[in-house]
Formats: structure tokens, sequence, C-alpha cells
């Protein structure tokens, strides 16, 4: 037998929720430490971008930096899940984190633009088992009622890290070089690894597993096809976007069929037999579709609509990320204080769907209203922090102890792909749109862009030509239907979690144990 039977132990006793407790606050730091490495990573290279170019050369290929380390760390998502389950939590933080660092250290070396890309996916490889194993760990040690104040923090801490990275990669690139924003994850990663090291305990003895090699081989195969069509729709050639479309499905086809033989799934299908599973993954994916696709073009509208300079256009998504913030921890709170969830990821997207509705009608209007515009974000940020969060908190709480690492990991998993998805749908009506209004597109017309965007609105308006206008004016109506676009999904995500089940916060931990 390969498989030994599990029983469930309800850990009531309280010196070891004391012991639970203790253990948790020796390595929460670690856990915030490893998070905010994840996700300063997605933000600080964007902005060093232009400078790397500048030394690597490479122009065409730039968009590859991103879409490397995204396609690696996606991939890998539910693999953590799934072996820390098997392994432990502690065994696979050391591999994720010390693949990220190594991954980080070859990206600061990196000569040519061919090798920052491969050391890039590297990167990626390691980034894949960071915030997942950081959520799982925390179902580990918090019982679910308590759990979403500090998914709460975690999303505070990503949205924090989301306004420092752009700044801080601009600092550390001016200040130093480039190379410097990836030499600057060994510290704080040893750090996080050192607090891990002493305050996480080892969490599973050792048994024997086997390890579903095809699956993961089915898993890369089929999320690579799918994310390369979504990188290459609409910019390549029918045949090859067919031959994509094809793998991806055939790929997706096999896997389901190995994961239903297989010993130990990657991905556990049981998993989408729990209701509470599928209902939350699917309402915060379909809610990332609509976040991630927003959030491209806002920045530009302030700056060529607006005339903004970068660094103010930046400050303007400050309430975004403000709403997000005390909407998360508020949210966090209540729900452990009451020990409901359902209301308020409904009360989210509601506002959510509001926020994108009303924003699209604001940006095709022909006089912004600032105040207006700004309550919205901030209404929007609001509606986004009361999903993640509770839902994160909910699948956690029902699916069995043992498949924890694995059913938080899948969900991440889906919430990636969808806000890849979301990300190339508004860029497609971004194009469409402005196709349709302007001969030649964006692309036509860069020149005239480039002028728009380092000028001033104010003393530069009198002087727009009838072009100028005519691109302002698309632009306009593109980002409108991205909006539009986004609050169809949200609505969805909307009529999705009124199916969730309502089940009662476990007030105490409960864990898988291994029988003799």
């Amino acid at each position: 037998m390969l498989n030994k039977p599990v029983t469930v132990e309800i850990l009531s006793d309280d010196a070891e929720k004391i012991a639970q407790g203790r253990r948790f606050k020796a390595v929460f730091p670690g856990l915030l430490m490893i998070l905010a490495l994840a996700a300063l990573d997605q933000n600080i290279v964007s902005t060093a971008l232009p400078r790397i170019v500048s030394s690597l050369g490479g122009l065409g290929q730039i968009a590859w930096v991103v879409t490397a380390f995204l396609l690696c760390s996606t991939v890998t998502t539910p693999l953590y899940g799934k072996l820390s389950d098997m392994y432990g939590r502690k065994r696979l933080f050391f591999v994720a984190v010390l693949i990220f660092l190594f991954g980080s250290i070859l990206c600061g070396l990196a000569g040519t633009m061919e090798q920052l890309i491969l050391f890039r996916g590297v990167q990626g490889l390691g980034a894949g088992g960071l915030v997942t194993l950081t959520q799982t760990t925390i179902g580990d040690f918090v019982p679910p009622r308590e759990r979403a104040k500090y998914q709460g923090y975690f999303s505070a801490v990503i949205t924090l890290c989301s306004i420092a990275g752009p700044l801080l990669g601009g600092v550390i690139t001016e200040a130093l070089s480039w190379r410097w924003i990836f030499y600057v994850n060994v510290p704080i990663g040893a750090v996080a690894l050192t607090i891990i090291g002493i305050g996480l305990p080892r969490g599973l003895t050792s048994k024997k597993h086997d390890v579903d090699y095809t699956g993961i081989v089915l898993l890369t195969f089929s999320t690579t096809a799918f994310l390369s069509l979504l990188g290459l729709a609409g910019k390549s050639s029918g045949g090859i976007v067919v031959t994509l479309a094809v793998a991806a499905i055939l790929g997706s086809g096999l896997l389901i069929w190995r994961e239903t033989v297989a010993a130990e799934p990657v991905i556990p299908l049981k998993l989408f037999r729990n209701r509470v599973f599928v209902v939350a993954t699917m309402a915060t994916s379909l809610n990332f579709v609509a976040l991630q696709g927003v959030g491209l073009f806002l920045p530009l509208f302030f700056q060529l609509v607006l005339g903004m300079s970068p660094s103010h256009a930046g400050l303007m998504t400050v309430p975004l990320m403000l709403g997000l913030i005390a909407s998360s921890i508020a949210g966090g709170r209540i729900v452990s204080a009451i020990g409901r969830y359902k209301l308020l990821p409904v009360v989210g997207l509601a506002l959510v769907a509001i926020a994108d509705f009303s924003l699209s009608r604001v940006v095709a209007s022909q006089e912004t209203r600032m105040a207006l515009m700004l309550s919205l974000i901030f209404l929007l940020g609001i509606g986004s922090g009361l999903v993640l969060p509770i839902l994160t908190m909910a699948l956690q709480n029902a699916v069995d102890p043992a498949d924890l690492g694995a059913a938080t990991a899948t969900s991440i998993f889906f919430r990636t792909l969808g806000g890849a998805f979301g990300v190339t749908l508004a860029g497609t009506i971004m194009n469409w749109r402005v196709q349709a209004a302007l001969p030649g597109g964006l692309g036509a017309n860069g020149a005239a862009i480039r002028d728009l965007l380092t000028s001033d609105a104010a003393s530069a308006g009198a002087a727009m030509s009838a072009r100028d206008h005519a691109i302002i004016g698309a632009y306009q109506h593109g980002l409108s239907s991205v909006y539009l676009m986004a609050a169809c999904f949200a609505v969805a995500a909307f009529l999705c979690v009124r199916f969730l089940p309502e089940r009662p916060l476990r007030g105490a931990m409960i864990k898988a144990r291994t029988a003799p």
C-alpha cells in the first residue's frame, strides 16, 4: 500500500492552542517577508525595463521578460501545493525560496536579453511556491474563524507592494543599477528563510509517496500552450493560434484523464466535487479577469487623456490600494467576530460591478470629474478587498486538511489564469475599438501618442491637432469598453458567489494525522 489511512484530530486542548499560537507568531514575520518578495517582484521589474533594454538590447523580446516569469510561476503553483501536502510546508519553502533567490542572482548577472529571459524563468519556478505556501501555512496554524483576519493582512501586504514596487524599482535603478532590483531579493529572502527555518515545524512524518510525474508534464504542457495562446492571440497567423488552441485543449483533456487514475494527483479532482471550492474558485477567477483587465490601462488614461506625468498618474491609483487595504483588514475582522462570511463577497462584488459600470461612463465623458473618478476607484478597491481574502478562507474551511495545500494552490492557479485572460481580453477590446476609430490603430499613430504623453495637457490643449483629439477620443471609448467588460465579469462573479454555501467556521484547528 502506497497510502496509509488518514485520521482527523480536532485540536481543542488549551495547551495545544497556546503552542500553535506561539509557533505562528514566531513564523508570521517570515511569511509576510516571503509574500512581499513575490508581490514586489511582479511590480518592481516593470519600472526598470527601459534601462534593461538600453543595457542589453532586445527591445522586441521585452515582453518575454514578464511572460517567462509568469509562465513558470503559474505552472508550478499547483505543484508546490500538492508537494507540500505530501512532504511538508517547511521543505517546500526552502526549495521555493532558494530557487527564487538563485534565479534572482542569475538575473542580476545576465549579459544578454536571452539570458535574462531564461533566468527570469528560473526565478518563476521558485516564485510559484511563494504565495501558495504562505497562504497554505496560515491554514496549518490558524482556525478558519480567525483565518480571514490574517488573509486580510496578506492582502494588505500585496497591495502595499503593488504601490511601492514601481517606486522602489525606479529609486534602485537610478541610485544603483537595474541589476540591484534582483540582488535586493537575496538579503530579504535569507532573513525570511532563517525565520521559517527556526519557527516552522517540520509538520509531516516521512512516508512513501507516488509522485504524479505524468500529471506534472501534462499540466506544464497544457498551461504553457494556453498562456502562449493568450500572448499570441491577435498578433500571429491563424495557424499558430489554432495549433496552440488544439494543444491546450488536448493537453487539458489528457490531464483530466490522468488525474482520474493517478494515486496522488497533482490537482485532486475530488476538489471539484466540493461546492464551496468550485464556487469560490470561479468567483475569484472571474473577479481577477475584471480587476487585471482594468488595471492594465488606467495609468495610461491619466497620462494620455489628462496629461499627467507617470509619477502623478501612479499616485492616482492610490485610492484603489487604500480601499483594498481597508476592506481586506476590516472584512477579516468582521468574519472573525461574527463567524459568517457569505455576505461580504456578495456586497463586495456588487460594489465592484457598480464601480466598473460607473467608470465606463466617466472615462468616456468629455469632462472628467476627478473627485468622482477617484471616489469610484476607491469604491472599486473597497469591493475587491471584500472578495479575495474571504473566499480564500471559505474554501480552506471547506476542504479536508490533507488537501489544504492542493486546494489553495489550485485556486491560485485558476485565479492567475483568470488574470492573464483578463489582460489579454482587455488588450484585444482596446485594440479593436481604437482600430475602428483610427486608421491603422494606435501603432500607426505612435509618434503622436509619444508627443501627447510628453506634453503638458494644460499648455498643449489649445494646440492639439484634430488627430490628437481623435487619438484621445478613441482611447477614451476603448477604455470605456474595457470597464464595461469588467463590469460584466463582476456581475458574473456576483451571480456565482450567490450560490456559495455558507458552512460554519471552525473555531478549533483540525489536522490530518497519518495512522501508524
